[in-house]
């Protein structure tokens, strides 16, 4: 499973010209799930996001969390993250779970997520989306697990 995650001043995604989720400060988090990916994992890389220290503070650059700031997360499932570019210049998916399998991992990560008691909004997956934000930093981490 393998998440990027971009701190943001606001995002918002679009399906066929009309938005369908805004946030405003937080993060926005991409999110491939990959064959053989566990709810285990997803419940581990939720957890992880939600606990991320990657905002200022008044003397640190980095050091407050989500919860700290009332952040808020935009989830947009994105399985171009599982590409494999071993064999030439175009991206196999053949790492990327089947979209059924995935579409469940993928909810119940924005579950866990909404345990926290964090706002979360979602994309839509298996959809062509487009994908607006403004990157405070910029900040951007990549997180496997």
């Amino acid at each position: 499973m393998k998440a990027v995650v971009q701190r943001v001043k606001k995002a918002s995604v679009k399906v066929q010209g009309a938005e369908i989720s805004a946030i405003n400060k937080g993060v926005l988090v991409f999110l491939g799930v990959e064959k053989g990916d566990t709810l285990e994992k997803a419940k581990k890389l939720a957890k992880k996001i939600a606990q991320l220290r990657i905002f200022p503070s008044e003397n640190k650059e980095i050091d407050l969390s989500l919860e700290r700031i009332n952040g808020e997360i935009l989830v947009v499932s994105q399985f171009t993250l599982c590409a494999d570019l071993s064999k030439g210049n175009r991206p196999s998916f053949v790492n990327a779970e089947d979209p059924e399998k995935a579409e469940k991992i993928y909810l119940e990560f924005i579950n866990f997520l909404k345990q926290t008691g964090l706002p979360v909004k979602t994309g839509q997956f298996r959809t062509y989306m487009e994908v607006n934000l403004v990157n405070d930093g910029p900040v951007t981490i990549v997180l496997e697990i």
